[in-house]
């Protein structure tokens, strides 16, 4: 039931802080927040916490989060949910934020596309590239295989084991995801086919060159092309038309069809909330991360500023920066200390854990 169906108001909820989306970045947030004594709610327009890291490549390894040497997508997800125990952050999944309405107080009243309503003393957008949406492959009438045979994104990868795969793009995802299941190991594919329009890439030059060594060992292969047509029998897709630069149409049978074309992202309703918008990213300060609306935060990839690198880590240090601006709002009569986990006995009763005694 969404906002326009349901028969009855659902209940005000009073509380410190809304953040829009489930994210690593926005996961964290809820860690820092938490360490100020901030009490947060958690939307996000997906069914589960981790934002892209889950939805994109839950498998995929992540080697740039500081201290630790490797971890997928879901790992880090698990471990964020686990480091935000303590807080009891209350999540709100499967439903977008369609109304951020400032009221007179300074408050802001929100509301989501399922009817929860909830008046917040401050605001913190996480919500990475905004709703982002796969591009799809432009063949008439190949969309009916789309989730059994034809793939945008990679949810379980087990299904590509021992299956003949045609795996179509030139980016990070495409070269990923073909160089996973080309090589040795438990998602091992039968037959790897990379297709992409051209002979260069967009991806990164070790993983380019990883390719052509696997074409050259013929433990995969590269065709210069785009996908033009396919081929059914009893309903399932059993051959694509692959159209090379030279002109030549030719047939090409697979089990599964993987597309990177990467991701369309759109901002939506946060595109009306009344911001200052650069390239449909979010302008912030650098002080503490707040938009053009004071009392409104945004971190992680949908913020923009000088310097701006999208990186996970840089997301994290955004989000405390954007904690420490938020409490003079949710606390305006308390003192802001910089306190460390290591030493503080506060912090320690707010995370509920032993002090330490150090000799």
């Amino acid at each position: 039931m969404d906002a326009n169906t349901r028969t009855e108001e659902q209940p005000l909820i009073e509380t410190d802080a809304v953040i829009v989306g489930a994210g690593p970045v926005g996961l964290f947030q809820v860690f820092e927040l938490g360490l100020l004594e901030i009490k947060a709610h958690v939307i996000d327009s997906l069914a589960y916490p981790g934002g892209q890291c889950v939805e994109l490549y839950p498998d995929k390894p992540i080697y740039d989060i500081p201290a630790v040497p490797v971890c997928t997508g879901q790992e880090l997800t698990d471990s964020l949910l686990k480091q935000i125990q303590p807080f009891g952050a209350t999540f709100h999944l499967g439903q977008e934020v369609t109304v951020v309405r400032q009221e007179a107080d300074g408050r802001f009243h929100v509301e989501t596309s399922k009817g929860t309503r909830l008046l917040t003393k401050t605001v913190f957008i996480a919500g990475g590239v905004g709703s982002f949406q796969p591009r799809t492959l432009k063949v008439d009438g190949i969309e009916k295989f789309d989730g059994t045979q034809l793939h945008y994104r990679v949810k379980n990868p087990a299904v590509f084991a021992g299956r003949n795969l045609l795996v179509v793009g030139g980016g990070d995802s495409a070269l990923d995801w073909a160089l996973n299941v080309a090589q040795a190991g438990p998602h091992q594919a039968e037959s790897v086919i990379l297709v992409h329009r051209r002979d260069g890439f967009r991806a990164a030059p070790a993983s380019v060159a990883k390719m052509r060594a696997l074409c050259e060992a013929y433990e995969m292969q590269f065709m210069v092309g785009q996908v033009s047509g396919f081929e059914e029998t009893d309903g399932r897709l059993t051959q694509v038309k692959v159209t090379g630069g030279d002109g030549v149409t030719r047939t090409v049978p697979l089990d599964m069809l993987l597309v990177f074309f990467g991701l369309s992202p759109k901002l939506g309703p946060i595109a009306e909330w009344g911001l200052d918008l650069e390239r449909k990213q979010i302008v912030v300060d650098t002080e503490k991360f707040q938009t053009s609306v004071p009392g409104i935060f945004a971190v992680g990839d949908i913020n923009t500023y000088p310097g701006k690198k999208k990186l996970i880590l840089s997301g994290f240090h955004e989000a405390a920066l954007a904690a420490f601006g938020a409490s003079p709002i949710v606390f305006p009569e308390k003192r802001v200390l910089l306190q460390y986990t290591t030493t503080s006995p506060k912090l320690h009763k707010v995370l509920g854990v032993e002090s330490p005694v150090f000799d």
